[in-house]
């Protein structure tokens, strides 16, 4: 177990470099948008919900081909890009597919 720790610690993307602490830290945006799951869909921002899938995809990409791999920057960011599409999956359903189910239902009744 021990010299598993060490390895973490020594590597370059370890807990002694910037490599480690940014993905972690980012992990705090993801955490929020999950928080904002209970939020009503007409408050969610369309431009900054596609500004969290589009940089959880592309920077998910980027951290398979730099390095060394960073594992923690590339989970953090498919994290992003999971919840940001949820949120935006949410807002569009919402914006665009509730209204015909509440026109359907006044011609009912």
């Amino acid at each position: 177990m021990a010299s598993k720790l060490q390895a973490l610690w020594n590597h370059p993307a370890g807990p002694k470099t910037i490599h480690f602490w940014a993905p972690t830290f980012k992990w705090g945006i993801s955490i929020a948008n999950v928080a904002d799951f209970a939020k009503p869909p007409e408050k969610i921002s369309y431009p900054q919900q596609v500004a969290v899938a589009c940089t959880g995809i592309i920077w998910s990409r980027y951290s398979l081909v730099i390095t060394p791999k960073n594992w923690n920057l590339f989970s953090v960011n498919v994290a992003m890009a999971s919840t940001g599409l949820y949120q935006l999956s949410r807002k569009i359903r919402q914006d665009y597919f509730s209204d015909e189910k509440e026109t359907a239902a006044s011609h009912e009744g």
